[in-house]
């Protein structure tokens, strides 16, 4: 009986629609399919409240913590064979995944079958902690890397231990040369410009059966990319980018030269000439703890929204 109201439960989850938030009802049912991604945060690396923070941002956050703020993250579940895969190994990682578990049909593993990370900034990588023997002590969980991030892991304390120990195994990825996955699931590593410090910096394009996804959510300038982003989105149905600032008028203490994310308002003003339908795509994400698009009831939410752009929501689910 609990096996049958699961598959009835997973089959509800399915027909929510495109980008339904978990526990909403969908005025509109649409074609289900098994293969999909969950939003399982949307918040830059530091994380809201932000450590230091005096603003009004964060100041009622310290005590009335807000459990939707979790760091920028993506899951994606394959029904063929009841996986599920994490994108990201964020700080907030032990709740992801359990979300994660609990999103699909039933399962006993609370292990993600597998990691795909984009760079070793903080809120990418340190997750992978909590794989260690102080926690999980983890045995070989699959964590996919490119060749530099997979040296900076293999070479250094404390991420090195958990190769020497075997909570890891790292499978190698190489750039736009695809992963499959399942025979319904394909992954695609895209290098990007960014503060590459550490490792190389990807996005990834996710293929499911009847829909692409792109998720990028760390470059610097779009003008930087070797790639034309707009000939990229329309490849794709859904576009997952980096939205860190809404503008720099928000960072008034750091060199914002030195951390050059694209704008929203630029990202709105270079895709300004797209058709409705190719706005509708795009989900801006990871978001400062100073980005007022987080309240979604603020003008800046409002604006983006009203030229046709979403703002990513934690536990969103798109069907792929």
């Amino acid at each position: 009986m609990q096996k049958f109201l699961g598959c009835i439960l997973f089959v509800l989850t399915l027909y929510r629609g495109h980008s339904q938030p978990i526990g909403t009802n969908s005025e509109k049912l649409v074609e289900a399919t098994p293969t999909s991604l969950v939003v399982l945060g949307t918040i830059q690396d530091g994380g809201s409240p932000h450590i230091g923070c005096t603003k009004g941002c964060c100041k009622d956050l310290f005590e009335h913590s807000d459990p939707h703020r979790k760091v920028v993250s993506l899951g994606l579940y394959d029904g063929s064979k009841n996986k599920r895969y994490l994108f990201e190994a964020t700080p907030d990682m032990t709740t992801q995944m359990k979300a994660l578990k609990n999103y699909g049909l039933p399962t006993d593993r609370e292990m993600a079958d597998g990691i795909f990370l984009t760079h070793a900034h903080i809120g990418h990588y340190t997750g992978l902690m909590y794989l260690g023997k102080e926690a999980t002590n983890a045995q070989e969980a699959p964590v996919y890397a490119m060749p530099r991030m997979r040296a900076f892991l293999e070479s250094n304390g404390p991420w090195r231990q958990l190769v020497e120990m075997n909570n890891i195994a790292i499978y190698p990825l190489e750039n736009e040369k695809p992963i499959s996955l399942s025979s319904v699931i394909e992954v695609i590593p895209i290098l990007v410009p960014h503060r590459d410090e550490y490792s190389e910096t990807v996005g990834y394009i996710i293929k499911g059966p009847n829909k692409k996804a792109l998720f990028i959510p760390d470059i610097d300038k779009w003008e930087k990319w070797d790639k034309d982003i707009i000939e990229e989105i329309s490849k794709v149905d859904y576009a997952f980018l980096d939205a860190t600032f809404y503008s720099g008028a928000e960072i008034n203490h750091r060199d914002i030269s030195q951390i050059p994310h694209p704008f929203i308002v630029e990202s709105m003003k270079k895709f300004e000439g797209l058709d409705s339908s190719e706005k509708q795509k795009i989900y801006f994400i990871h978001f400062n703890h100073t980005n007022p698009v987080i309240e979604l009831d603020s003008e800046e939410a409002k604006h983006v929204i009203k030229n046709g752009f979403h703002i990513a929501e934690i536990n969103q689910t798109f069907n792929l």
